[in-house]
């Protein structure tokens, strides 16, 4: 009986470790660039944040190119579909405006519920490209 309080408090702090740990490995989930090297624009996109727990999902974009300018309106060029095919707009942008040869920002969706088990980000007509694809396995 006398070291009943100790094994408990043993098995919390156990229990409150291996959760602690387990959760903050998946928020802190690493994912995958992908790039898309048709020329004239490179661009590669890297998700921040694709839990079910968020309320926003984001994605990292980067534009480079040495012969046009980026001029395009990312939230009309750019979608986000699951494995349903269901559509979904960006609600912002936030990085650099329109113009130039190198452009970066995060692009940021209303997280999609129920949880896909894949995304795809499609951007469209960059770079006089009618379609780049974006895959993700959530």
């Amino acid at each position: 009986m006398k070291y009943l309080l100790y094994i408990i408090i043993g098995l919390a702090t156990t229990a409150f470790l291996y959760f602690g740990i387990f959760n903050s490995e998946q928020s802190n989930q690493q994912w995958e660039t992908k790039t898309d090297n048709q020329l004239p624009v490179t661009i590669k996109v890297t998700p921040i944040e694709l839990s079910q727990s968020a309320n926003q999902w984001r994605f990292t974009v980067v534009f480079d190119t040495h012969s046009e300018s980026l001029d395009q309106d990312l939230t009309k060029a750019i979608s986000l579909a699951d494995d349903k095919g269901s559509a979904y707009q960006p609600i912002a942008w936030e990085g650099s405006g329109p113009g130039g040869h190198h452009r970066e920002g995060v692009l940021v969706f209303n997280a999609i519920q129920p949880m896909p088990q894949s995304v795809e980000l499609k951007i469209k007509n960059v770079g006089g490209i009618p379609e780049r694809l974006f895959q993700w396995d959530i």
